[in-house]
């Protein structure tokens, strides 16, 4: 079985509150009305961080646009590309460098 790979994109927003206003449920939702995979999950190394994660395959788009509807502020940016199984909240975890065997 192959691992699959994910694209993690970061929100960030200078003025709107992005952490405790349900952001994470709400691309949750959309992702499952749309039949989409996705990772979601609050950043715990940088402030008002939000950050999603994709299938390599799969285009951003719908929830970029979902993202800057609601928050007219955000800054969303592609951090890592093809990372498999990866962890959102800390993204120097996905450095496979950093781990002995």
């Amino acid at each position: 079985m192959e691992i699959l790979s994910w694209n993690i994109y970061q929100i960030t927003a200078n003025e709107t509150l992005i952490k405790g206003v349900m952001l994470r449920g709400k691309l949750r939702k959309l992702a499952l009305e749309k039949n989409t995979n996705l990772l979601v999950e609050n950043a715990s190394d940088l402030e008002n961080c939000v950050r999603f994660a994709l299938l390599s395959e799969n285009e951003p788009s719908l929830f970029m646009k979902y993202i800057n509807s609601v928050i007219p502020d955000s800054k969303i940016t592609l951090v890592s590309e093809n990372v498999k199984n990866p962890v959102l909240s800390k993204l120097k975890v996905n450095l496979e460098s950093r781990y002995t065997p």
